[in-house]
């Protein structure tokens, strides 16, 4: 631009190395009890794009969208999917691994590659996708149960959760009965 007073700042972009994860490592004991690490290499960008399709497809569905009139996938891409995600592993980790170990795997492997490492992460722990924990509940697993804690989930004498109604009728149908 012209004239020094209105000069545009240069921005501050840092190289996308320094800050972007390019790979998960992933420990799993195989089928023969031996921890491995598995190293699950960012895919490429044409892979990258058929796994965002397909798992934005599936949201879609899952959320009562209205099915495609068409495949939206060949039948070729879709038994892909977990090739995609786990990339130059997928081989090495079918033959060593049992499927449930293989299936935690790659679908942690795919909300990496859809959303992040801390999805991913949450998902590696858990077995579940969804919400994190809340706070709450983080900081309770972590310090463990204390009496506080407890104290504070445990029902009180006044609580009945739930059985107030029934609790009473009893006592009350019993009083009007002969002992015998």
């Amino acid at each position: 631009m012209s004239g020094g007073s209105s000069e545009l700042e240069p921005l501050d972009f840092e190289a996308l190395d320094r800050f972007l994860e390019d790979h998960l490592e992933l420990p799993v004991p195989g089928r023969d009890g031996k921890m491995r690490v598995y190293r699950i290499e960012d895919p490429s960008a044409e892979d990258g794009i058929r796994v965002e399709r397909i798992t934005t497809l599936a949201a879609r569905l899952a959320a009562g969208g209205k099915a495609p009139d068409a495949p939206v996938l060949g039948d070729t891409e879709e038994l892909d999917l977990y090739r995609m995600c786990l990339g130059s592993a997928y081989e090495r980790m079918k033959t060593e691994l049992g499927w449930s170990a293989f299936k935690h795997c790659a679908l942690t492997a795919m909300f990496w590659i859809t959303t992040d490492r801390e999805t991913a992460a949450q998902y590696w722990k858990t077995g579940q996708m969804g919400k994190a924990p809340n706070r709450a509940a983080r900081r309770q697993a972590s310090r463990g149960s204390s009496a506080s804690a407890a104290a504070s989930t445990t029902p009180s004498q006044a609580s009945m959760s739930g059985t107030r109604a029934a609790s009473p009728r009893r006592s009350r149908g019993r009083k009007g009965r002969p002992q015998t």
